[in-house]
């Protein structure tokens, strides 16, 4: 019965085979979604094109290889999705060459150390516990398990980096790859000066932007494509899209070590990532995933988008002097993107008790190890806050304080179950009338 039901019969088919018990808790994830307030720094809310295009008969077909490449038949229609994607992206970011096949961040960049290191190969990367990743050199992750690793990190007064510091420990480690980017860390880069380093050493630069590729497609941060050998990024987070990975160059350049073809050429390091990607750390590409990626940067491409990031930054920079104002130390003191990192350890509370707090009175936030923390990972004293999903929704920097005051109400009353209660309410009042998409 179900092999005759069209695909434009959607409603029938749930009708008869819709799997209750999943789409009542997709219903009641959504409804927590539009009554909550979301600050994690990774998280946003799509487009209902972008969730279309991710639910759609993309979903199928099977495209192992790259566009007009491809290992199976069929692929006509995917290979012009997967290419339009493709051109947005170039176009996005004004380079030259894009890879959308990875499943995810951590994908892309293992995908750049399979192309660009062999295993023991040395690495420098910025230090999980001061804001960095864990594909950054983590020794719980293939990036430590794999690669020899050293670290760069902030200072314990500024919570800045030291950059004479990075390039000291550079100059002595002789790290092949360094990984600028981070995942709770408040400031922008300084791509340029990591540069001189890295071409004194003879080392390749990677940078993950995945936390402000949006700001940077609007060009409101620091560009690092012309600095940067090769830039990886999610697509989920500033980006606005699905979940995923690309992996982007505007030069393409010759393989510093001399990887070669089976016919001894020197391959370009578009190749090797290609190769990397598929077969070197995955299979079948995502199409469906690939198509709202590509929804995603179409977006991006319009004016109306880098109003929205502003509006990102503008609400992040305010809702970090309404912190600093009720006494909360905000890590390196302030926000040029959409984040910050807020140390407890004033207030005597830990990150953990934070996040379940704030959690019952449906503030969504997550607890995060700051510089130099006292506390285990599972523990922490920090929690990390972000601007985009809530600008998704419509907030503005007006009412930003209200949002900070009924955190810090919480935070000063976590185990008062009555107050907690009353402050899940005014939540659910201010989020009450707004949509799930704004901008």
């Amino acid at each position: 019965m179900y092999n005759l039901i069209p695909y434009n019969s959607i409603f029938v088919v749930f009708n008869i085979f819709m799997d209750k018990e999943i789409f009542d808790l997709i219903q009641v994830e959504k409804e927590r979604q539009l009554e909550g307030i979301e600050l994690i720094a990774s998280e946003n809310f799509v487009s209902q094109q972008v969730l279309n295009a991710m639910g759609s008969v993309l979903t199928n077909k099977y495209a192992e290889g790259l566009p007009n490449k491809r290992y199976y038949g069929g692929c006509q229609i995917v290979d012009k999705v997967e290419i339009l994607a493709i051109e947005r992206l170039k176009k996005l970011f004004n380079i030259t060459w894009a890879n959308v096949q990875p499943h995810s961040g951590s994908q892309a960049n293992f995908a750049v150390a399979l192309a660009c290191l062999e295993p023991g190969d040395k690495i420098l990367g910025f230090d999980l516990s001061h804001g960095g990743h864990l594909t950054h050199g983590s020794p719980v992750n293939f990036s430590g398990k794999l690669f020899k690793t050293s670290f760069y990190g902030v200072e314990e007064q500024t919570g800045q980096i030291d950059y004479d510091k990075l390039a000291e420990i550079a100059r002595k480690e002789q790290p092949k790859l360094i990984i600028l980017g981070a995942s709770a860390y408040s400031r922008d880069w300084d791509y340029a000066t990591v540069r001189k380093v890295a071409d004194e050493i003879g080392a390749i630069i990677l940078a993950d932007i995945s936390h402000p590729a949006g700001l940077i497609a609007t060009r409101l941060l620091n560009d690092p494509f012309e600095h940067c050998h090769i830039v990886t990024s999610t697509t989920h987070k500033t980006l606005r899209g699905p979940r995923g990975g690309v992996i982007m160059m505007r030069h393409d350049f010759d393989n510093p070590w001399g990887k070669k073809t089976m016919k001894g050429k020197v391959r370009k390091m578009s190749a090797l990532l290609d190769s990397a990607v598929f077969p070197g750390s995955q299979g079948g590409p995502l199409e469906h995933v690939i198509a709202a990626k590509a929804v995603a940067f179409g977006e991006a491409l319009k004016p109306e988008f880098k109003t929205y990031q502003k509006q990102v930054i503008t609400n992040a920079k305010v809702m970090a002097e309404e912190f600093v104002k009720r006494g909360y130390k905000i890590i390196s003191g302030g926000t040029d993107n959409h984040s910050m990192l807020i140390d407890l350890r004033s207030k005597n509370i830990t990150g953990k008790e934070a996040e379940n707090a704030l959690v019952a009175a449906e503030i969504t936030v997550n607890k995060n190890m700051v510089p130099f923390d006292t506390q285990s990972p599972f523990v922490t004293s920090g929690v990390r806050v972000g601007t985009p999903a809530i600008t998704t929704r419509g907030i503005k920097e007006t009412q930003i304080p209200q949002i900070v005051e009924l955190i810090d109400k919480v935070l000063m009353n976590k185990d008062d179950e009555k107050i907690i209660a009353q402050v899940k309410q005014q939540v659910h009042q201010l989020m009450a009338n707004l949509p799930l998409f704004a901008w």
